[in-house]
């Protein structure tokens, strides 16, 4: 079988107006200090917790020194990537320079050039797995896992095909070399909790 470059427009389209109606839902049903997203057509809800804000808080003061106030950074915003009903919330997600909202105000997986996730107990499943592939399928240049459980960080990079091709860990208290990469971003990990 076949699919036609006019399927999967229409495939996109379907999977989009899901999400809408979804989200729709989840802004009326969700608490705050909440976080709820869409993973293969699966809700998924977590409740914030402090050592998760703490490690997000100081990933986005690295951006803030590195790019400035001005980048177009977002932390639990709606992205929709690749795969069947994909409507992720990254902790952090920075955007290529000149990246601009689509018509309906959403932003566009392909100009996601950084995603952070922080490990969450109950959903860190996806991170490690669904999430990790849609990120590499989106061909996202560089995805961070900071998992607190372990005191480790877990960096993806050399997307091709669906996969990263490389992987590098550090643990927590290590400094983060992306100098290499299109963040060209040193990450002091020396504060990040533990839990």
């Amino acid at each position: 079988m076949t699919v036609e470059l006019t399927d999967r427009i229409n495939m996109a389209d379907n999977n989009a107006e899901q999400l809408d109606e979804w989200f729709a839902l989840l802004d009326r049903m969700v608490p705050e200090g909440f976080k709820a997203e869409i993973v293969e057509g699966a809700v998924h809800m977590v409740p914030q917790r402090d050592v998760h804000w703490q490690i997000t808080r100081r990933i986005l003061y690295a951006l803030d020194d590195r790019f400035g106030r001005d980048a177009r950074v977002v932390s639990d915003v709606r992205i929709d990537f690749p795969g069947y009903q994909n409507g992720f919330c990254p902790d952090i997600a920075k955007f290529r320079d000149g990246a601009e909202p689509d018509d309906k105000g959403r932003w566009l997986h392909e100009d996601v050039e950084f995603v952070a996730e922080v490990i969450s107990r109950g959903t860190g499943m996806n991170d490690y797995g669904p999430k990790k592939t849609a990120y590499a399928e989106a061909e996202v240049p560089i995805y961070l896992i900071a998992d607190p459980y372990q005191g480790r960080c877990h960096v993806y990079t050399d997307p091709k095909g669906g996969e990263y091709r490389t992987e590098s860990r550090l643990d927590f208290g290590d400094r983060l070399d992306l100098s290499y990469t299109v963040m060209d971003l040193t990450l002091d990990t020396t504060e990040f909790p533990r839990d």
